[in-house]
């Protein structure tokens, strides 16, 4: 496997065992507003971006929507290591860009101004950077490039894809909000309800309550965050866990809370929606990320400034 074109480590920060550290890998995009910048990409071509991002090197990058995500992740660090700082359970960042190192120091310089914890800054020059996910054992990836998402899923990565929009950093502690169906969960059920209709589905559900729900793409990264979980009592956690989803809980609720059950996965809140919009209810839980593989309700959370990424 080579090794990204160039791997820029922040000697700033403590390095994390990768063997034992959840890793998220963010690309540039996501973390940081950049939609100008990639404009200026398309239109005129990598020289001209080039040019740009060298002249403004010093200008920090306004956030993006994956922003308050990982500075809600930097918080739980803090915490796990104020418990026990010989701690190697811990969050690891690292940004994959496809910007060349000369273009890519307005990024490392955005990072260190905001005082973010990002240990390796990849700049990979490859067409599909997706190929060093898992050399630098990555657990979930975020992406604002559809490509780059679904290269990723089809490694075994979970995956996202994010979309720019305006985020008010949401407070502590750290807040993710799950869909069930195709994200948790395999889309068994939801195959079911394409093919029958909402009865053939609740039939199955009934039919099938004792056996649990295949695993969904991002099922990896919830075991992992819900291992981080498991260190702090249920009051003194830094990180909350929801399940929102489009289930209504009378009928095909019972199976999802078996399967979490089964899988060991601790939740700290889960709603029903039984097709209801979900905006409502993120704009009440307020999450630092929200995952669904319904683009309606991607648009409904971005509707109430919710920070949001699609599992295409």
């Amino acid at each position: 496997m080579a090794e990204p074109e160039s791997t820029v480590i922040n000697t700033n920060v403590k390095q994390k065992d990768p063997s034992r550290a959840l890793v998220i890998a963010v690309t540039t995009r996501a973390i940081f507003n950049l939609e100008e910048e990639h404009k200026l990409y398309l239109q005129k071509g990598k020289e001209e971006y080039t040019r740009h991002q060298q002249a403004n090197q010093d200008k920090p990058l306004p956030p993006g929507t994956a922003f308050a995500f990982i500075q809600a992740v930097q918080y739980v660090n803090k915490k796990i290591l104020e418990s026990d700082p010989a701690e190697r359970d811990l969050f690891d960042i690292l940004v994959l860009s496809n910007s060349s190192p000369e273009s890519g120091v307005r990024i490392i310089n955005s990072a260190k101004h905001y005082g973010l914890e990002i240990s390796k800054f990849c700049f990979v020059s490859d067409k599909d950077s997706t190929q060093y996910l898992k050399s630098h054992s990555v657990k979930l990836f975020l992406s604002a490039d559809r490509t780059d998402v679904c290269n990723a899923l089809r490694r075994g990565v979970s995956a996202a894809l994010v979309f720019q929009q305006e985020v008010q950093a949401p407070s502590t502690p750290l807040r993710v909000v799950f869909d069930g169906d195709a994200v948790l969960f395999s889309n068994e059920t939801d195959q079911i309800f394409q093919e029958q209709g909402l009865e053939g589905a609740v039939q199955y559900e009934r039919a099938m309550e004792a056996i649990p729900i295949g695993e969904g793409p991002l099922k990896a990264f919830a075991m992992h965050l819900g291992k981080m979980r498991k260190k702090f009592g249920q009051e003194e956690s830094p990180i909350r866990t929801y399940l929102v989803t489009a289930r209504s809980g009378r009928d095909m609720g019972i199976r999802a809370i078996k399967t979490l059950r089964e899988w060991g996965l601790p939740i700290d809140e889960a709603f029903f929606m039984d097709g209801a919009p979900k905006g409502p209810i993120l704009a009440q839980i307020q999450p630092h990320i929200f995952f669904d593989d319904g683009l309606h309700n991607i648009q409904g959370a971005q509707n109430v400034g919710v920070p949001s990424a699609w599992v295409p």
